[in-house]
């Protein structure tokens, strides 16, 4: 019989609270071998094989039914995948992996905190410099859609994949679109989140795949569901 292909992180701190996630529910997972090689195991569960992967790349196997089942954060399932509701089915949030998908503007900016207040400063800004007001970050989809249904106008976004708060003080952009947990690392740059800048609280979550091969698997798939606490999907 054909196995229930499981995807998570490969390392780090969320590879640990994912495995203890599942172990709670009764599911041993574990790294086999060494910490080069991405191999592992499950116990405790019927026809699950374990398939270590980068969070990033998990919505990608996901959405191209490589992996029946992944666990990464919910922000990443969004930016990456396209209708990301009908290429995967939210299972279950996890409850760790939190951190939020926010804006923020120059600190000194004191007339702007809300968004109405960006829509006026980019449009002011664009009368004044002739180009659009940049916006850094990684997050390019969840930012147009975010800004598109709020009103905003006059902005572009510019790509951002490493230390995107830095960008204002590099003179590379003119605000930031990024997760963030504490605040810490943007207030460290001078950097203020607009009081309704929030776009997406992201934290990890449990997707099952549309588009994977599930026949054969539907008897330990509603067991494994039954286990996990969670219902299962229409598929």
């Amino acid at each position: 019989m054909s196995a229930i292909k499981l995807g998570v992180p490969s390392k780090g701190r969320l590879m640990e609270q994912t495995f203890d996630w599942f172990a709670a529910r009764g599911l041993t997972l574990r790294r086999t071998g060494s910490e080069r090689e991405y191999a592992g195991a499950v116990e405790g569960a019927e026809a699950v094989e374990l398939v270590l992967l980068s969070a990033g790349e998990i919505p990608r196997e996901l959405a191209a039914g490589r992996i029946h089942l992944g666990v990464t954060g919910s922000d990443l399932v969004r930016e990456k995948l396209a209708d990301w509701q009908g290429q995967v089915a939210d299972l279950a949030p996890m409850g760790f992996g939190h951190a939020d998908l926010i804006i923020a503007v120059p600190a000194c900016w004191e007339d702007v905190d809300t968004l109405e207040d960006l829509d006026a400063a980019a449009h002011a800004f664009r009368a004044a410099h002739g180009h659009r007001l940049r916006i850094a970050t990684k997050y390019h989809r969840l930012l147009r859609e975010f800004l598109a249904q709020e009103g905003v106008a006059d902005w572009q976004s510019v790509d951002s994949q490493g230390a995107t708060e830095g960008t204002v003080k590099n003179l590379t952009a003119e605000a930031v679109a990024d997760i963030t947990s504490s605040g810490e690392t943007l207030r460290a740059n001078h950097l203020k989140i607009l009081s309704d800048g929030l776009i997406h609280q992201s934290q990890a979550t449990l997707f099952a795949a549309r588009a994977a091969d599930w026949s054969g698997l539907a008897a330990p798939f509603s067991a494994l569901c039954a286990q996990l606490g969670v219902p299962v999907p229409r598929l």
